[in-house]
């Protein structure tokens, strides 16, 4: 009980300095994303990346932002050069296939919860015609029973009259993380057929106890309006708040296809707590997913839909895995 109480009173903490720390640092105006991530949304079943739901807080920081000063201290970057900030904020939840089952699946992932918060910065450059976009982020969380996902998930089904899931006490141990990312992207933009079609290449990595990863892929986007919305719509691992749209710019649209592969040094929500004892699987090395969606956006709002497919992501899985995500953003 007491154990229960302390994990209640470490989360209710944590989410009150983050949320306090947002509204003080944030500018007045700006771009409110809702992102959730779900197998429902999808002709996946209900395992493995299960469910996601992320508050993201876009906004271009002003000339004596913090943010800035940061970025002059990060080799290749500069405070000047900053383009974009955003908040992130949300919980994502792992299971094995079978949620029925109350002891150990040993042949399949862990059952994990993670709570985080991050920040982003986002740079964009022209080179005639080649527009390059960087992002650097920072995140922070909880993997374990601190972040919630147990209690959510059990609420939710609950609710709804799902199937019970009965594994949680196999979760993976409480273990805060932290991560950095960095990404960059070569975009080209040219006319297709009275459209505008954006295609290039991206490569990134990241560095923590959550993830350690190298990656790269390959984007299009075909549409109306390109130049007045930037970026794919990103799923996790890859942090969200990369894609924006300028406002009260009427009606326009686009679909977009990428891939990605990703050789995973590390993977926490696999291999297993860092420091105690815990379940885990054989994680393997590359990993690949690829996408597809479109994206509707009119006035100051906008709404997008991602189908993923993902290889097997470790050696005990057999077939790949397939989710949805559904964006929802507007500006304040």
């Amino acid at each position: 009980m007491k154990s229960r109480y302390c994990r209640k009173r470490y989360r209710s903490l944590c989410s009150g300095l983050l949320l306090g720390f947002l509204v003080t640092s944030a500018s007045a105006d700006g771009l409110l994303t809702l992102k959730v991530e779900n197998d429902a949304f999808s002709a996946g079943g209900d395992g493995q990346y299960t469910n996601g739901v992320e508050a993201i807080w876009a906004f271009e920081p002003a000339d004596r932002h913090w943010t800035r000063r940061l970025t002059d201290v990060i080799p290749g970057w500069s405070g000047s050069g900053l383009d974009g900030v955003t908040y992130r904020f949300g919980q994502q939840m792992y299971t094995p296939e079978d949620i029925e089952v109350e002891t150990l699946i040993e042949d399949d992932r862990p059952y994990a919860g993670l709570l985080f918060g991050g920040i982003s910065l986002l740079s964009e450059k022209e080179h005639g015609v080649l527009r390059l976009a960087d992002s650097l982020h920072i995140d922070v969380g909880i993997v374990g029973p601190a972040s919630g996902a147990e209690v959510v998930q059990r609420n939710f089904h609950d609710l709804i009259a799902a199937d019970k899931p009965r594994g949680w006490d196999n979760q993976l141990e409480n273990e805060p993380v932290i991560n950095f990312g960095y990404e960059r992207a070569w975009l080209m933009q040219q006319d297709f057929g009275g459209l505008a079609f954006e295609y290039g290449p991206s490569a990134g990595f990241a560095l923590g106890n959550l993830y350690t990863y190298a990656s790269g892929g390959l984007g299009v986007r075909l549409g109306e309006g390109l130049d007045r919305s930037f970026g794919i719509p990103s799923v996790a691992p890859a942090q969200g708040g990369q894609s924006s749209f300028q406002r009260n710019q009427g009606f326009s649209w686009y679909v977009f296809a990428a891939v990605e592969g990703r050789y995973m040094a590390h993977n926490l929500l696999l291999d297993g707590n860092t420091f105690e004892d815990s379940h885990s699987v054989d994680s393997r090395e590359w990993v690949g997913d690829a996408q597809v969606g479109a994206a509707l956006t009119w006035d100051r709002w906008q709404i997008a839909y991602t189908y993923l497919w993902r290889s097997e992501e470790f050696k005990e899985k057999d077939g790949f895995d397939q989710f949805g995500s559904i964006v929802l953003s507007t500006w304040l």
